[in-house]
């Protein structure tokens, strides 16, 4: 097996990273008022419904509501689409732009978090 694009490397790493940070924040914090979003929660459920709408678009599916969890299944949501992303991305196997743009996406939370 090839290595990984360099869109896929970085997709990657800032998901572990920014699933890493969503994991050390505490319920507190997750659930603190945090703009323009109502919650540091909230604003990882928007880039989660972000990237599953991305992975149905790769994969040619429906875009689908990803139900709303309490605020401590926030970072798991976010594992798992960021998984779903990369498995729709492989399969469709000409997306590096489209894991690169969501890599930023990925950083630009972690940085507001």
């Amino acid at each position: 097996m090839g290595a990984a694009s360099p869109g896929r490397a970085r997709f990657e790493a800032d998901l572990r990273r920014t699933v890493d940070r969503v994991g050390s924040l505490g319920l507190p914090r997750l659930a603190a008022a945090f703009a323009p979003e109502a919650t540091r929660a909230d604003a990882v459920r928007a880039l989660v419904q972000h990237l599953a709408d991305i992975a149905a678009d790769l994969a040619g599916e429906p875009r689908r509501t990803v139900p709303r969890l309490g605020d401590q299944a926030v970072g798991d949501q976010l594992a798992v689409c960021g998984h779903d992303l990369l498995a729709a991305a492989a399969s469709d196997g000409s997306d590096d732009a489209a894991l690169t743009a969501a890599a930023d996406d990925l950083l630009d939370l972690r940085r507001r978090l």
